[in-house]
């Protein structure tokens, strides 16, 4: 019987052989990374931003969210190959709730990876790809806003970006790009107004 190579794998067959592997009471972000080998970018990219936009999450988002964004900054200067410096890759995700990700995200990659086909794949490529590490980026530094339910649509963001980086998919990386900067937008006049209500009442 011929066994399936792990890059052949679907992105979701992918993440629940991930959570298979892990042993133990938990497993740090170094630890994910060394095992995805080929397409880690957008892997790596793609389990970071998972917990940001699943419900009811509790934890791992607020641990993954700056790796996010540095990783990010990588897609933007260029980088082949992801790395996190120790303190980032030291930190720990429980296999609990590695599992629970890989249950819960299952069904919607599923879903994704349906729809999804090469196409206008130069967006996928360099130069290209490193504009949209820029709005990557700022998708992730909106994540670190510290209020309730902010995470969860440029998380979302994230993940379709990401599915379309590793589908070749330049639809999906568009979809996601404007749905993140529609985000970003909506934070930036949601704050103008309300600077503005404040300083009417202030009479200033």
């Amino acid at each position: 019987m011929t066994k399936t190579a792990p890059e052949d794998l679907a992105i979701s067959d992918r993440l629940d052989q991930l959570a298979v592997r892990a042993e133990g009471s938990g497993v740090t972000l170094g630890w994910i990374l060394e095992q995805l080998h080929e397409r880690a970018f957008g892997l790596f990219l793609l389990i970071l931003a998972l917990p940001c936009c699943i419900p009811f999450l509790y934890g791992v988002p607020q641990i993954v969210a700056l790796p996010l964004m540095f990783v990010s900054v990588q897609i933007m200067i260029g980088r082949r190959v992801p790395w996190l410096p120790g303190k980032l890759a030291a930190r720990q995700v429980t296999t609990a709730s590695l599992r629970r990700l890989a249950e819960r995200a299952g069904p919607w990659l599923r879903r994704i990876e349906a729809v999804s086909k090469p196409r206008l794949a130069f967006l996928t490529r360099k130069p290209l790809d490193q504009i949209v590490g820029v709005a990557l980026v700022v998708f992730s530094a909106s994540i670190l806003v510290p209020l309730p339910a902010t995470n969860t649509v440029p998380g979302f963001a994230v993940v379709v970006v990401a599915m379309g980086l590793l589908q070749r998919d330049g639809i999906l990386v568009l979809i996601g790009a404007v749905l993140g900067t529609a985000w970003i937008a909506t934070l930036i006049f949601a704050g103008a107004t309300l600077v503005s209500l404040i300083r009417g009442w202030l009479g200033l």
